[in-house]
């Protein structure tokens, strides 16, 4: 019998169009691009690219959410220092 192991959801392919946002990738991340993630996350999630008029408030909180939980991870992350050459 094969036994496979599965690979943790955080290891998973993620929507090519969702950037790295931290260093040595960008050197500052700004509101706009922490929000174009959490979009970009949000719509992959829910399956639409634009919700509808009665999903719009749902689908908005979701990325205010996202955008809020991204900002506190990058925060909180701490990335070795680059070696200098």
């Amino acid at each position: 019998m094969l036994w496979t192991v599965p690979v943790p959801a955080y290891r998973r392919r993620m929507c090519r169009s969702i950037k790295t946002l931290r260093p040595p990738y960008v050197d500052a991340v700004t509101e706009e691009e922490m929000r174009a993630a959490a979009l970009q996350y949000v719509r992959k999630v829910s399956g639409f690219r634009a919700p509808s008029a009665r999903n719009a408030e749902a689908f908005d909180e979701a990325v205010d959410a996202v955008t809020e939980a991204t900002r506190v991870l990058l925060e909180q992350m701490q990335v070795r220092a680059a070696k200098a050459g």
